[in-house]
């Protein structure tokens, strides 16, 4: 774990200027923090680089690992500074190692990263609109790790994208993951899911994982002020040949119904 080894550094480089120069508390304290921060930032430049040699207009043949790796440090900065503890449930439904696509409601910009850190293990790519991948440093991370743009007003363009994912999960780049809102829900209601973003999983021939997502939406407002308990369900793995069966209207309406069930069970 990346972050546990700059912490270990930073005590380290402490540990060192108190051995050899005596302990003054503000000082010490001052350093170790100084220490942690330049470490964390040395990362970031670091993975930023690598992604000079990454073109965001052509798919990757393979992913990066320090881009990879990268995702996951900012979704454990991040969660980990906004106190956010996941709640993961079903857990043991996912398919592993096999690929799948995993389709889920969406509430707030923090649920690719709640996932990310929550499901790391699986290696979980994301399609994410456009303005996303945008967001610098953060957004050419993404490119090299397998993240995707999709432009939902261009059917062309969201159709390159479906096939460019369903290439990944069958060349076993990585698993993807996609949300059928293809915005966020401000009222926390379920919006109308985009039936095409279904035509992945068939494409690709792999299973379809629902699952959903609670609590999300109040991290912004707890940042670095209070902890935020975030449930995140997987309610149910279609195997591939069922998925191939259905019509990505029944995937849809199917996924949508589910996730509806469960958010109104779970407590306000």
């Amino acid at each position: 774990m990346l972050i546990l080894a700059f912490l270990l550094l930073a005590f380290g480089a402490s540990f060192i200027y108190v051995r050899f120069c005596g302990f003054v508390i503000w000082k010490t304290a001052l350093l170790f923090a100084g220490c942690f921060l330049a470490l964390n930032l040395l990362y970031l430049v670091f993975a930023w680089v690598t992604t000079w040699f990454i073109n965001p207009g052509k798919p990757i043949t393979r992913q990066n690992p320090v881009c990879r790796s990268g995702c996951i440090y900012i979704a454990y900065l991040l969660t980990g500074y906004g106190c956010v503890k996941t709640h993961v449930r079903g857990m043991e439904k996912l398919p592993d190692p096999e690929r799948f696509l995993i389709v889920c409601n969406h509430r707030s910009m923090f649920d690719p990263i709640v996932m990310t850190r929550a499901l790391s293990h699986f290696n979980i790519s994301f399609v994410s609109k456009p303005s996303n991948m945008r967001i610098p440093v953060v957004g050419a991370i993404g490119y090299g790790a397998g993240y995707l743009p999709i432009d939902r007003e261009n059917d062309r363009k969201a159709l390159s994208t479906i096939l460019t994912a369903a290439d990944y999960l069958k060349r076993g780049i990585c698993s993807m993951a996609i949300y059928p809102e293809g915005t966020r829900s401000r009222s926390g209601e379920l919006l109308p899911f985009h039936a095409g973003s279904f035509k992945i999983a068939q494409k690709a021939n792999v299973p379809l994982v629902i699952s959903s997502v609670s609590g999300t939406e109040k991290i912004k407002g707890n940042f670095l002020r209070r902890p935020t308990d975030v449930y995140l369900d997987i309610l149910e793995v279609i195997p591939a040949e069922k998925v191939k069966s259905m019509s990505t209207a029944e995937l849809a309406a199917y996924s949508s119904r589910l996730i509806g069930e469960n958010l109104n069970r779970l407590p306000a």
